[in-house]
């Protein structure tokens, strides 16, 4: 079974991705905005217990991190995604590096960009439409994220919570 970790923003931050992902992201309808903290990996059913375990002895050692997203960016030419861009901070680097270093699954392909997805999947003429006008817009969003999120993927495509973790607030 396929596994990931994210962070889950605000109502109010999803609100906004979703008025875009609506129209220019064919995942909308799979997934909940996000920030990716951990990617896609693959576990069976005794491994993800393992994997929860350690996922819960991470979480407590990290403190709950602000998460400000304050422009629009994009990952063209390599793929032509278009996503909020959040700004690293030590607390939001140190949480990846810990799980995805010495950790169950996989080494992250790309190095890490923690940001929030609101299109992709879209033609090259589609992106270079856009971009442009979604930026004009711009955001602007700080909030705290106090828990992350051990989701799964089912049969149709679509991701659901398996086990959620609280960052531990005495850090």
């Amino acid at each position: 079974m396929k596994y990931g970790v994210v962070a889950f923003p605000s109502k109010k931050l999803q609100d906004i991705a979703n008025g875009y992902r609506k129209r220019y992201d064919p995942h909308y309808a799979l997934i909940t905005p996000h920030m990716t903290v951990k990617g896609v990996f693959e576990a069976d059913d005794k491994e993800i217990e393992q994997v929860a375990v350690a996922i819960r002895e991470v979480a407590n050692k990290h403190k709950p991190f602000e998460l400000n997203v304050s422009k629009v960016s994009t990952f063209a030419p390599i793929t032509n995604t278009i996503f909020f861009k959040v700004t690293p901070n030590e607390d939001i680097l140190a949480l990846h590096k810990d799980l995805n270093e010495d950790f169950f699954g996989v080494t992250p392909e790309f190095s890490f960009v923690p940001h929030i997805t609101i299109a992709q999947k879209l033609t090259s003429g589609e992106h270079d439409d856009i971009i442009g006008q979604i930026k004009m817009v711009g955001v602007d969003h700080t909030e705290i994220i106090d828990r992350i999120h051990l989701l799964y993927q089912l049969e149709d495509g679509s991701w659901t919570v398996y086990e959620t973790f609280r960052l531990d607030e005495e850090n």
